[in-house]
């Protein structure tokens, strides 16, 4: 079995349960997930089978969509509502949506971002929340983020009592970003503590979260033997950004053997298929002016 199969993981879940959960339903070791999710964000999880693991770096490409909210007046360890508060600085009177947009606006496009201490990134070899539990301080690596939107998507919510305001938005971003941080970041601007105090996840791999099925729905359909038919999406689906090209049967066999094409194309990587299904992808060599393997996925 090989395909792509997005997954709406509900919350408490770890990103690795859900794939051991997968493995365990399809009977298969070879699965990954395309973006890991923290326990406490649901929402969409591409999860690869079978060949279709080669193609999760492709996946990433196409960017996600999250909606969730950030509350300021205080602030936590783990930058959500997670962790342990370790400051609180009431608002006397809330943020103007005026404020707000201009503020979220600010955050579009390239940004530069330090991952929280509680994420999965390596510094020397130990993930950052290794070093964090041990209470133990690194120097964090700064990283290129990309932003494409970030706006509000319903009014905000002031609780006067606490000195707490809620913003409820939706943000587009490239791979690798931390949407925990970007609601610290929002704070900062205004030198207010701040927290995301939710999140999810609604689109991600080209998937949206209504075409998701949940692992109770995945295990139905493999009792109704209608994986392959009903849940299931090919591997083309992850490469679809790519000029694909149809060959001929002796550039088949060219192709098994991770030989190379000669095609008077301008694009620089290129889908190669066979009998209508993605083979191969193929980068164009300008020192030898062909087109030489660049993932092979030999799909049957």
């Amino acid at each position: 079995m090989d395909g792509i199969i997005p997954i709406n993981k509900e919350r408490g879940m770890t990103s690795h349960d859900v794939v051991a959960k997968v493995r365990g339903i399809l009977r298969t070791k070879k699965v990954g997930h395309s973006g890991t999710l923290d326990p406490s964000v649901d929402g969409v999880l591409p999860v690869c089978v079978g060949r279709a693991t080669k193609v999760v770096d492709y996946l990433m490409r196409f960017g996600k969509t999250y909606q969730g909210s950030i509350t300021l007046g205080l602030a936590t360890t783990t930058e959500d509502l997670d962790g342990e508060v370790v400051e609180r600085q009431p608002l006397s009177k809330p943020l103007t949506d005026a404020q707000i947009g201009a503020a979220l606006k600010q955050m579009t496009g390239e940004l530069t971002q330090i991952p929280p201490m509680y994420s999965a990134v390596k510094v020397n070899g130990r993930k950052l929340y290794e070093y964090a539990r041990a209470e133990e301080t690194v120097e964090r690596p700064k990283r290129k983020i990309q932003v494409y939107q970030f706006k509000q998507i319903r009014p905000t919510e002031f609780d006067e009592e606490k000195g707490e305001q809620t913003i409820y938005f939706e943000v587009q971003c490239g791979k690798g970003t931390y949407v925990r941080t970007l609601a610290v970041d929002f704070g900062r601007q205004f030198g207010l503590p701040a927290v995301m105090s939710d999140l999810t996840r609604t689109s991600s791999g080209g998937f949206e979260l209504k075409e998701c099925v949940t692992l109770a729905e995945l295990e139905q359909a493999r009792d109704e033997d209608r994986v392959e038919s009903d849940v299931l999406h090919p591997i083309d689906h992850a490469l679809a950004k790519f000029e694909a090209i149809e060959i001929t049967d002796s550039e088949w066999q060219l192709v098994q053997n991770g030989g190379f094409l000669k095609r008077a194309l301008t694009e620089p990587v290129v889908a190669v298929k066979y009998k209508g299904k993605i083979q191969a992808l193929y980068q164009y060599d300008e020192s030898r002016q062909v087109y030489r393997p660049e993932k092979m996925l030999l799909v049957r």
